[in-house]
């Protein structure tokens, strides 16, 4: 019996709580909803429909072309843009930089110097850059420089003995061009602005040298061949002809004004020399050897040195250093 009435109890517990709500808004005893504020309301959370930031810079393609409206150079090229003021060093601040042919900056709206390099060539263009996409070409005004050299008899001269160095034509205020390219290797292509310069070519370390004014002109590849006049001997001291040659040997070589051209020291003395009249002097063991040679263009020779060959007492030979 207390068990039924106690499962009834229970079941009218939940009624109770079923029907309460609804008799509570029906009384009007419910209390109040809360009410929440707007989202948007809250600080530091954005609207929906605020607009988004927009972007501050702008896009600016650059192009290089060789000529006035000319073929795009495709590679090679080291674009470098600049703020247009110096700061405290003196110098204009690097925004950016890029490498290869025709490049793309985003840069914010302003004035900017932009350099492009092509190999020694090079323009310099002050642009513009606003919110809408533009494109700026700079003409290098440039061409190519192929050197190269033979003998008179059209005989090949080794590449590792051929060097070329490129000057400014004008000399400057001090008497001397100044120099723009050192050590140049025959048949290699040197980029630079078109114009004549000054071309210094070397066979060999001695006196063998050429020089010439050479011009680039702008969109082409100039090719330039120079002839040098000049020979390469081999020099030994012998007690005979054919004999072995003699080491610790100390080696001068005069022109015919008596001019020393070049010192060595050793068994085997090898040299490069332009055509003309020279005493070779050699040394050995305080004995003082000397033979007159003349050297013609394209005639390379071993030149013997004997033992016979005593120089003259007193003769003005210069001093033999190591």
């Amino acid at each position: 019996m207390y068990a039924v009435l106690e499962r009834l109890t229970v079941l009218l517990s939940f009624l109770a709580l079923a029907v309460m709500p609804v008799a509570a808004q029906e009384a009007g005893k419910l209390e109040p909803r809360l009410k929440l504020p707007d989202l948007k309301s809250f600080r530091g959370v954005p609207s929906i429909e605020a607009p988004l930031p927009k972007l501050t810079f702008g896009n600016v393609t650059l192009i290089a072309e060789l000529v006035d409206k000319g073929p795009q150079v495709t590679r090679g090229l080291v674009w470098r843009v600049f703020g247009p003021q110096a700061g405290e060093d003196g110098k204009l601040p690097l925004i950016a930089s890029a490498r290869g042919g025709t490049s793309v900056f985003q840069l914010d709206p302003g004035s900017y110097l932009v350099h492009a390099s092509y190999g020694r060539a090079g323009a310099t263009k002050r642009i513009t850059v606003g919110k809408d996409p533009k494109k700026e070409v700079l003409v290098l005004d440039a061409g190519g420089l192929k050197l190269d050299a033979i003998l008179p008899s059209g005989g090949h001269i080794p590449p590792n003995k051929l060097r070329f160095s490129i000057y400014e034509a004008e000399a400057g205020a001090d008497g001397e061009r100044a120099l723009i390219i050192p050590d140049v290797h025959p048949d290699v292509v040197v980029r630079l602005n078109a114009g004549t310069y000054h071309v210094v070519s070397k066979y060999g370390s001695v006196n063998a040298v050429i020089r010439s004014d050479i011009r680039v002109a702008a969109g082409k590849l100039t090719e330039a061949t120079v002839e040098h006049r000049a020979a390469q001997l081999t020099m030994k001291l012998v007690r005979d002809h054919g004999g072995e040659a003699i080491a610790d040997t100390s080696w001068s070589v005069l022109t015919d004004s008596g001019e020393v051209v070049r010192e060595s020291v050793g068994a085997f003395a090898t040299m490069v020399l332009a055509e003309g009249d020279y005493t070779v002097v050699a040394k050995n063991r305080g004995h003082t050897y000397q033979r007159e040679l003349t050297v013609e263009a394209g005639h390379n020779e071993e030149v013997e040195v004997l033992t016979s060959d005593v120089g003259q007492q007193g003769a003005p030979i210069g001093d033999i250093s190591d």
